[in-house]
């Protein structure tokens, strides 16, 4: 079926088939309802080249990975999420890789100059970040995984990390635990500093004192984490509980206490992130680990559609979204060791 045939379907114009089809703010909801039931029960395909030349778009969203540690398995699971959501509507993704913060800086420019994508995903913010900030002087529209503070508007989805590690915290507070580790995520990063803060605030409204000897800020890896369980397990007093950033995270930390003869839920205790790994179950660990649960794949269907809005015209400072996270208790925490 062509467009033509379509708009005499619909007994509408073929620009205003198409404008509904592309998102245009000018078309209104119900019509552009009406183009996209008809259009997927008639099989319309829209030819991608010939949509590119009408919409001016090139049809791709772009991410620029810097580092190792952001090509984990945190990543496969957003851009599976993402991708997902973007194939619906033909939208390519085009990943770049680069090793310092001068190529991030370089690949942004590039991107911008060759218009080879219509908007930027840009994950792991800092407080106040300058890879936003240049985005917005390069007219590149874009969407953020997490929140930044540059004083400009900007579109974000983020999740309650503040909100969730202060349950958690304070969960393990009310099981007897005052030996609290926080495995943190990298100093400055969004996420990481909202979660201190949560962590914080939970020990100030108990009394407890921080204690810095039991915070650490890595990478989520099983390794880093193993070897920062390992030394804060050898502090005396040592710690009964530990507060893990990711599954990955959990995983060293479980290595740890098992070398340091030490069991689980019993002896020391653990509260996950838990980022819903399809090939890591919480509830198929054993013991089964208690986690604040939030899907990183769902976030990246909702981005891609997201990144849909923001380039059909809504504007950037309509786009926040705060999402809450559950806090699953299972085997993995329990009462304070007297040991």
């Amino acid at each position: 079926m062509r467009l033509k045939d379509l708009a005499e379907h619909l007994g509408l114009s073929q620009t205003t088939v198409s404008r509904a089809l592309n998102g245009y703010p000018e078309v209104n909801e119900a019509t552009r309802l009406r183009v996209a039931e008809t259009a997927a029960r008639l099989g319309y395909r829209p030819n991608a080249s010939a949509l590119r030349l009408a919409t001016g778009r090139s049809g791709a969203v772009g991410l620029v990975l810097r580092g190792a540690d952001e090509l984990g398995p945190h990543m496969s699971e957003f851009l599976a999420g993402m991708g997902g959501r973007m194939g619906t509507e033909e939208v390519d993704i085009i990943v770049t890789t680069v090793d310092s913060y001068a190529e991030e800086v370089a690949a942004y420019r590039r991107i911008a100059a060759s218009q080879k994508v219509d908007a930027i995903v840009l994950h792991s913010p800092a407080l106040r970040d300058e890879r936003a900030e240049m985005l917005l002087d390069l007219k590149i529209p874009f969407v953020l995984h997490g929140r930044t503070n540059i004083g400009k508007p900007v579109a974000w989805l983020d999740i309650d990390n503040t909100g969730a590690v202060e349950r958690a915290t304070s969960h393990l507070l009310d099981l007897g635990h005052r030996r609290i580790v926080l495995l943190n995520g990298l100093k400055g990063r969004t996420f990481a500093e909202h979660r201190e803060i949560g962590y914080l605030a939970a020990l100030s409204a108990r009394g407890v004192p921080f204690d810095p000897a039991l915070m650490g800020n890595s990478v989520f890896t099983d390794e880093v984490a193993f070897r920062l369980a390992q030394a804060m397990l050898e502090l005396r007093p040592r710690p009964t509980a530990f507060l893990a950033g990711s599954m990955m995270t959990a995983l060293g930390v479980f290595r740890a206490i098992r070398q340091a003869g030490l069991e689980l839920g019993r002896d020391v205790s653990m509260i996950a992130h838990d980022d819903v790994f399809p090939y890591l179950n919480a509830d198929n660990m054993y013991p089964t680990m208690s986690t604040t649960r939030s899907s990183i794949r769902q976030a990246g269907m909702r981005i891609g559609e997201l990144i849909l809005q923001l380039l059909a015209g809504k504007p950037a400072a309509d786009i926040h979204e705060l999402w809450p996270v559950e806090l699953v208790l299972r085997e993995s925490s329990g009462p304070a060791s007297e040991r």
